[in-house]
């Protein structure tokens, strides 16, 4: 399959095929975009074209070493991920191994930490804080790439989520960096260039993901994954351009069913029923705080289905075509709802689960927004800083 695994992103790819043929192979590229829309998967198909030998600017998927490749047991390719660490155990090498394996099934399953915290179990979240952490980098990034190569024409590091780097493991591998050993080529992905030490963007070609479009998502789903066509359509709008997101939301029926929590909870919103809303926000908060961002996240859809409906009317295409009756329902009841200011508490309430502030306040406090959204009146943010507080606070 080699480049023709990677959905879209002919631009990238183009520069990439570009570099192998004219041998002006960049020593570190930065591949950033959002989530899920192919930038391991570039990363992947760049490692294997890089030493595969009977091709300049593809892996042939024929030879021995293609066949190393594509298993991601080659000795001169390595994947490192940013890890969850404590105290009472050390990193899980097997599960690790998995990890690395299930990019080379399919580079656009989740295999990180936070949105797969169990491989076994998709519905699992966890809470945990990811990095790399100092020791990481010199074991698994600055001692092999020291190493005189094995067999390979390249010795390749693809770096996962790049800006989880803690400052000192940073630093550690900028040092590298500026003095790479020969025929050495590191891939870095990253949804949020910007976190990363200025110094190590500047030494770093960097290529810019966009996102995919809902009909190149629908159609590899029907081709990938042999799904229904009806489904396809709905995931690859629920998806927000992310191939990543529409294979995690058909493996996993909870944030399937989550869309019904979201329903319920605008209900509780509205009639600010305390023991319905208090019911609804319980179970969220058991849930877990990634559980809850995708709830978050599956408000914005429903919502863009409720500014698309009142533009559009029957003929909106929705993202939850299924809940199609509910979306009219709303738009028809509550003609005076301000839906942009309800999107703008959203997006806070989003940015404030980032941040780990309490999710039980967030959403007790998105709910008393929605409320006055819902009825036309004034909305104000969820979140007033201490010193902004203090000011208005009467005498």
């Amino acid at each position: 399959m080699a480049w023709s695994s990677v959905l879209d992103q002919e631009r990238v790819v183009q520069t990439l095929r570009r570099a192998l043929t004219q041998e002006r192979v960049a020593h570190a590229y930065l591949l950033h975009g959002p989530d899920g829309v192919g930038k391991r998967a570039v990363a992947y198909e760049m490692a294997r074209a890089l030493q595969c030998p009977e091709q300049a600017d593809e892996a042939c998927d024929a030879c021995p070493t293609c066949r190393k490749t594509r298993r991601m047991v080659h000795p001169d390719v390595h994947v490192n991920l940013p890890h969850p660490w404590s105290q009472e155990k050390d990193r899980d090498e097997e599960d690790m191994g998995k990890r690395i394996r299930r990019l080379g099934d399919n580079p656009y399953a989740a295999i990180d930490y936070v949105r797969r915290p169990s491989l076994a179990d998709p519905s699992e979240t966890s809470n945990q804080q990811v990095y790399y952490r100092i020791d990481q980098v010199r074991q698994d990034i600055i001692q092999p790439m020291s190493l005189a190569r094995g067999e390979g024409a390249y010795k390749v590091n693809v770096l996962i989520d790049a800006e989880k780097m803690r400052e000192e493991a940073a630093n550690t591998f900028l040092k590298l960096l500026e003095e790479p050993p020969p025929q050495t080529v590191f891939l870095l992905t990253t949804n949020r260039p910007e976190q990363l030490l200025p110094t190590i963007l500047s030494r770093c070609q960097q290529l810019r993901f966009d996102p995919l479009l809902p009909e190149t998502i629908e159609q590899a789903l029907v081709d990938r994954e042999n799904m229904a066509p009806d489904e396809a359509s709905m995931l690859s709008r629920m998806a927000d351009g992310s191939y990543s997101r529409a294979l995690e939301l058909a493996e996993n029926d909870a944030l399937m069913t989550s869309r019904e929590l979201v329903l319920d909870y605008f209900r509780a919103a509205y009639t600010q029923k305390v023991e319905s809303l208090d019911s609804c926000i319980q179970e969220l908060k058991s849930q877990g705080r990634e559980r809850v961002k995708s709830v978050l996240r599956l408000m914005l859809r429903w919502m863009r289905d409720l500014l698309l409906y009142r533009t559009m009317g029957e003929e909106a295409p929705l993202v939850n075509v299924d809940q199609k009756e509910a979306v009219a329902r709303f738009c028809n009841n509550l003609p005076d709802a301000d839906l942009e200011g309800m999107v703008t508490l959203v997006e806070e309430a989003m940015e404030l689960a980032e941040r780990n502030v309490r999710v039980a306040l967030v959403l007790t406090a998105l709910a008393q927004g929605l409320a006055r959204a819902m009825r036309g009146q004034e909305v104000e943010s969820l979140y007033v800083p201490l010193s902004e507080a203090e000011r208005l606070a009467p005498a």
